[in-house]
């Protein structure tokens, strides 16, 4: 079963309440098997929309990424990320090697 990555670009128009979901997301990243790529290092935008955060976050699966999304913890930590910030994110199937 191929891997999945979460793709989030992040324009963060409240850092104290984008912090604190920050903070609450991560747990529930890890306890669906999730873990970081990248986390707001330094980026080079060479196409389209510039947002200073972007994440990349790998699970195990397509579906993982997507139980993650919708549990009731990563809800829970994204009510802190709405009115603070302006994001897209994706869930892609990496290819299997």
């Amino acid at each position: 079963m191929p891997t999945a990555l979460w793709i989030a670009n992040v324009h963060v128009t409240d850092e104290a309440a984008y912090g604190e979901y920050a903070k609450r997301a991560g747990g529930a990243i890890a306890a669906h098997g999730g873990y970081f790529l990248a986390r707001a290092g330094k980026h080079e935008q060479l196409e389209g929309r510039d947002r200073a955060r972007n994440v990349v976050a790998r699970f195990p699966s397509l579906e993982k990424a997507h139980e993650c999304y919708h549990s009731a913890a990563y809800q829970e930590a994204l009510d802190f990320a709405r009115n603070a910030s302006e994001r897209d994110l994706v869930i892609v199937e990496e290819v299997e090697s």
